[in-house]
C-alpha cells in the first residue's frame, strides 16, 4: 500500500525501526519481504488473473490483498491457507471487513487457474515513459529481454574480499556457488547470507556483480588516496580498502553510512568516514589521486532487485537528476590531484544518466581524457564496451540470472603530468 499508493521505496519500510515488519520474527520479515517483491513484480500478471473475476475496481487495501494472495497462489501457495489469511487480512479493517466475503469468492476461484496460467502470463511491461526511452535507446527487442529479465527474483552476488580466482573459487565451493567470469560468485536468491561460511569474518559482502565493477575499473593501488563520493551502501569502499587504498568514504546520509561501519568492523577495513553534502566537500591537501563517484540517479538499472521502482519513479525526475550529477562530476575534478584519476559511474539504464552525461563532462573540461584502457577488465564482454564507456545491462547473462543495469566511465585528469 505503500509503494501503490505513497510511492514509498520498499527498503526504507523495510528497515525503518516503526515499519510494518518490526515486530515479525526475522523469518516472518523475510517471508513477507518477499512475498512483497514477487506481488510488486506480478502486479500486471495478477491483474490479469483477477480481472474476469472483478465488475469494479476494489477499493486500494482490498486490492492489494487480492494481488498479494492471487500471487502466492500462481507461485504455489496452499489454497486454503492462502484464502484463509486474506480473509483475514480483509476483516483486519473495518473499512474491508465487510468485503471480505468478496476476497473469499474471487480467490477461490482464482486458485483454480492461477498456477496453471501464471508460467503463461507475459512479463510485467515498464511504465510508458521508461519503456519509450529504453526502446529509442536500445531497441524494442532489448527492452522486452530486459523486462524479462526483472520478471524473475534475482540471485544473490557476493565480492570475494580478496579479489583473486582462488579466493572466489574457495568462496563458491563453500557457498555452493558458482564463480562468474567478472570475478564476483553467485548463489541462489535464496540463500541466507548471515549463515554463509565466512560471513563473520568478512571474507565477502553482498554486492551486485555489475555493482562490482567502478571499483574494478578505478583500479586503487596501495596506499593511494581514494575518495568514494556517495559511498553508501558500502561495498565500493569495501573493495577500494580491501585493496590496500586509503579511503575516505563521503556520503550525505548518516543513517545509510551506519551500515557502512559494520560491514567495515565485520570486514576488519578501515576508512575515514564522512557525513556531508558531496558538493560542499572541501577534499584534502594537493587533492585524492583517484574519485569514484557513483553518482545519485534514476535507479533504473536495478529494477530486478527493487521492483517498486517502477511504481515511485516518474519523468520528471529525471532532468533534475542529471542537473545533479553535472555539478558533482564537475567538483570531483576539483578534488583529484593533477594526472588523478575519476571513475564516473550510474545504476540507470538511460543514456542521459550515463553516455550522454560522459560526453558532456568531455565537453567542459579540455583537461579531462578519457581512459578507456581502464574498461579493460577480466570477464567484460567486447559487446559491454561503447566509445563512452561500459554499458551494462539487466539482459547481459540472461540466462544466469542478468545483472543490475550501469554505465561506467574511466577519466584521467591530465591536466600536469599523468599517473
Amino acid at each position: 500500500m505503500a509503494v501503490w499508493q505513497d510511492g514509498e521505496m520498499l527498503a526504507g519500510l523495510v528497515d525503518a525501526p516503526d515499519g510494518p515488519l518490526e515486530r515479525l520474527e526475522p523469518s516472518e520479515r523475510a517471508r513477507a519481504q518477499r512475498l512483497a517483491l514477487a506481488t510488486l513484480r506480478g502486479t500486471a500478471a495478477a491483474d490479469t488473473l483477477l480481472g474476469p473475476f472483478l465488475r469494479k475496481a476494489p477499493p486500494p487495501r482490498v486490492r492489494a490483498i487480492l494481488r498479494l494472495a492471487t500471487v502466492e497462489l500462481a507461485q504455489g501457495g496452499a489454497a486454503h491457507g492462502v484464502v484463509d489469511g486474506a480473509v483475514a487480512l480483509a476483516r483486519q479493517d473495518r473499512k474491508t471487513g465487510h468485503l471480505s466475503g468478496l476476497v473469499n469468492a474471487v480467490l477461490r476461484q482464482v486458485a483454480t487457474t492461477a498456477p496453471e496460467r501464471w508460467p503463461d502470463l507475459p512479463p510485467q511491461r515498464l511504465p510508458g515513459w521508461l519503456r519509450g526511452r529504453l526502446q529509442s535507446a536500445w531497441g524494442g527487442k532489448v527492452t522486452a529481454a530486459i523486462e524479462a529479465v526483472q520478471a524473475a527474483a534475482p540471485p544473490l552476488d557476493l565480492t570475494p574480499r580478496a579479489m583473486s580466482v582462488d579466493e572466489a573459487a574457495a568462496l563458491a565451493a563453500e557457498a555452493d556457488g558458482t564463480v562468474l567470469p567478472t570475478g564476483s560468485v553467485r548463489l541462489p536468491g535464496g540463500a541466507q547470507v548471515s549463515a554463509l561460511p565466512g560471513y563473520g569474518e568478512g571474507t565477502f559482502w553482498v554486492q551486485d556483480a555489475a555493482a562490482a565493477l567502478p571499483a574494478r575499473v578505478l583500479a586503487p593501488r596501495p596506499g593511494e588516496r581514494v575518495l568514494d563520493m556517495c559511498a553508501a551502501p558500502g561495498g565500493k569502499t569495501l573493495q577500494l580498502a580491501a585493496a590496500g587504498a586509503r579511503v575516505t568514504a563521503l556520503d550525505i546520509s548518516g543513517p545509510r553510512l551506519a551500515r557502512l561501519h559494520e560491514n567495515l568492523a565485520r570486514a576488519e577495513l578501515e576508512a575515514e568516514v564522512v557525513t556531508g553534502d558531496a558538493l560542499h566537500y572541501a577534499g584534502i591537501p594537493g587533492g585524492f589521486d583517484a574519485v569514484l563517484l557513483d553518482a545519485p540517479c534514476s535507479a533504473t538499472g536495478t529494477i530486478r532487485r527493487h521492483p517498486e521502482l517502477p511504481f515511485v519513479r516518474a519523468a520528471a525526475d529525471i532532468k533534475p537528476l542529471v542537473a545533479l550529477q553535472a555539478e558533482m562530476i564537475d567538483h570531483a575534478l576539483t578534488l583529484l590531484r593533477p594526472g588523478g584519476r575519476l571513475v564516473f559511474c550510474t545504476c540507470s539504464l538511460l543514456p542521459d544518466e550515463g553516455e550522454a552525461q560522459a560526453r558532456a563532462a568531455l565537453a567542459r573540461h579540455p583537461a579531462l581524457v578519457a581512459d578507456p584502457a581502464a574498461l579493460d577488465l577480466p570477464g567484460v564482454a567486447p559487446d559491454w564496451r561503447g566509445p563512452d564507456g561500459l554499458r551494462l545491462r539487466p539482459d547481459h547473462w540472461a540466462d544466469r540470472g542478468g545483472m543490475d543495469g550501469f554505465f561506467v566511465a574511466a577519466f584521467r585528469n591530465g591536466a600536469g603530468d599523468a599517473a
